[in-house]
């Protein structure tokens, strides 16, 4: 049976949909040394044996979860695309929507913390890497995409330096304070957009 790394929309049955929350959250608690079938069961609630009858092995449920966090990260930025290209031209509108979606993320850490997590694993585990890669190039893909009509050269060079920059933020997002964090994230946003999203200067 193919392992289910599609998106969080698609290609799951419910079960196996709760299962991977349920996992999240157990990485973003306790690390991925923390993630077993019986800690997954155990934080759905679940009869023991439930997550090992989905996934197999430790190994399946890892790659499976890679596969969803992955997934998630993805569905939120094309949303977000979709309303970004309903305000070209307006770069106040785009930082706010842009601020909205970051702000969501950080209130709602577990899968933040869970891609975190995966992410330093990534250098030692190829498959896990390739995963994490193919998500990034996605939302790569989807940023130039949002960049294109500004005229700017070099414009898959300028969404990749604004996906690495975004990873920054976010990092230092989930240090603030509950109250400073939208300011925070405002400032940082606007910054960073206007400077490299905006129009090349000769």
């Amino acid at each position: 049976m193919p392992l289910d790394t599609a998106s969080p929309g698609t290609g799951l049955t419910p079960r196996r949909r709760e299962l991977l929350q349920a996992a999240l959250h157990v990485v973003a608690d306790e690390g991925l040394r923390g993630l077993t079938h019986r800690a997954v069961d155990r934080r759905a609630g679940l009869p023991e044996g439930s997550c090992s009858a989905y996934f197999r092995t430790r190994r399946a449920l890892q790659i499976a979860l890679t596969g969803y966090v992955v997934g998630a990260l993805a569905d939120d930025v094309a949303a977000l695309a979709g309303e970004l290209r309903g305000c070209s031209g307006e770069s106040d509108r785009a930082v706010e929507l842009t601020t909205g979606l970051f702000v969501r993320w950080l209130d709602e850490r577990d899968l933040l913390r869970a891609k975190l997590e995966l992410s330093l694993e990534g250098p030692r585990d190829a498959e896990l890497a390739a995963l994490l890669a193919a998500g990034r190039a996605q939302l790569v893909e989807v940023v130039a995409r949002i960049m294109e009509g500004t005229d700017q050269a070099h414009g898959n060079a300028r969404a990749e330096t604004l996906c690495a920059s975004f990873d920054g933020i976010l990092l230092a997002g989930l240090s603030k304070p509950d109250a400073e964090r939208r300011g925070f994230l405002a400032r940082a946003l606007g910054l960073l957009m206007g400077g490299l999203a905006g129009p090349d200067v000769a």
